[in-house]
């Protein structure tokens, strides 16, 4: 089965194009390094909890938009070699800023267990 990294982030609503544009460009580095798919998803329906809840874990504030998204790939291994060689490829080294604060984006890698098409 696949292998996962899940992404959770608050983007600030004016900056949706710029994180398109962001999203758009790491994929061929994604890929070029296995990843089978990305997906980028704009929140619409992301409602704040009373004790946990997306914008509560990534602490949006006013004006900005929880972004959820992930990448899939074929095994841990090809994901580990990917991210290891972000730390050299210029192609990584050259991505310039996030539109979003970083700090506050949740992130883990997850095995798959069911996997349903």
């Amino acid at each position: 089965m696949s292998f996962v990294d899940g992404f959770v982030a608050a983007v600030p609503a004016a900056n949706k194009q710029a994180y398109i544009d962001h999203a758009r460009a790491t994929w061929p580095l994604f890929q070029k390094y296995g990843a089978v798919a990305m997906r980028e998803c704009w929140g619409e329906d992301v409602p704040d909890g009373k004790v946990t809840s997306f914008p509560m874990a990534v602490k949006a504030e006013p004006g900005e938009v929880v972004v959820f998204s992930w990448i899939e790939w074929p095994d841990k291994a090809t994901r580990d070699a990917c991210w290891a060689a972000s730390e050299t490829d210029p192609g990584f080294q050259n991505m310039g800023e996030m539109p979003f604060d970083g700090k506050r984006m949740i992130y883990g890698g997850f095995s798959s267990m069911v996997n349903c098409a």
